[in-house]
């Protein structure tokens, strides 16, 4: 088995589509073709199921996808290991992230990164923290920023980065801005909810809340952005439960405390593979992110050793 024959099979498997991953691969679509007929003979099994449209993996195929993706981020982690130690940072630095994560700011930080070292090619995977969590248990991620899933799991870590209570953003004319009091769950289960897709931190997080509280609630307009939120809420078509640094990117909106059940905090983290797997480039980011014009956290974050 050959590691050109696994780049081949995973880059098929992600774009379900032999032309699509010839033209990705920089090879032609024949030599792609025999590439995955040659695997598929030395493990016996046929590992797509092909049409005129699209391909998709069989059950063999999905069992050797996630070994395929750890073996290729293991052997590129062990080429930037050598490189690393010879003084030079290269390769490829794959990053995950949700939008506005609390305690980072992503772009000053991989601009920052990118000075130091410019070697590295960086590339970015928005998503949420349920998928960016098997992106990188799978190696498809060197890292990403999340939210803290509990129950936690140890794999991927979870190196810890902020954490922060949540506030509920209404219209300024709505009736809870007139009253300006702090709110419960109890008090606004009843209203019209903007909110984030459920594999999202903030609506994960805001969930947990009404469960703890034993009331229910209703997501009646569900969002992939922020500022598709903010605009809903900005239009009094409902109001929302975000981390408290959302106030701060709409103004004219009203923000008032959650006080939801004890314990329920939006936390972010960073999600790494285990100690041994953690590539040469997601350490040297994570270390910035205690470096002064990062746009990063003020100290380093708990628990983690660059070096």
């Amino acid at each position: 088995m050959e590691l050109r024959h696994l780049q081949h099979f995973v880059a098929v498997a992600e774009d379900q589509h032999f032309t699509r991953a010839a033209e990705r691969l920089m090879v032609s679509q024949s030599g792609l073709s025999a590439s995955i007929r040659a695997l598929e003979r030395e493990l016996r099994a046929p590992l797509f199921v092909r049409t005129t449209r699209r391909v998709t993996l069989t059950e063999a195929g999905r069992a050797l996808l996630g070994e395929a993706e750890r073996i290729l981020a293991q052997v590129r982690s062990a080429h930037e290991a050598v490189a690393a130690v010879q003084g030079v940072l290269r390769g490829t630095l794959s990053l995950g992230t949700e939008q506005c994560i609390a305690g980072v700011h992503v772009a000053g930080l991989l601009a920052a990164f990118r000075r130091r070292h410019p070697d590295v090619e960086v590339r970015l995977r928005q998503a949420g923290s349920g998928a960016l969590a098997e992106g990188v248990a799978a190696g498809r991620l060197d890292l990403a920023f999340a939210y803290r899933t509990q129950p936690e799991d140890d794999r991927p870590r979870a190196v810890p980065l902020a954490g922060e209570p949540m506030t509920v953003l209404c219209h300024p004319g709505h009736r809870f801005a007139a009253a300006g009091a702090p709110l419960t769950p109890e008090e606004v289960c009843g209203e019209v909810f903007v909110d984030f897709h459920p594999d999202w931190g903030p609506r994960r997080t805001t969930d947990a809340a009404f469960a703890l509280a034993g009331v229910r609630r209703t997501v009646a307009l569900e969002v992939n952005d922020v500022h598709s939120l903010l605009d809903l809420v900005d239009e009094d078509l409902g109001i929302a439960v975000v981390p408290r640094h959302f106030r701060h990117k709409r103004p004219s909106l009203t923000a008032l405390p959650f006080e939801g059940a004890e314990g329920t905090r939006y936390e972010t983290v960073a999600l790494l593979p285990a100690e041994q797997a953690t590539s040469p480039a997601a350490r040297a980011l994570i270390a910035l992110l205690g470096s002064p014009g990062t746009g990063g956290l003020a100290t380093p974050p708990t628990g983690f050793q660059p070096s």
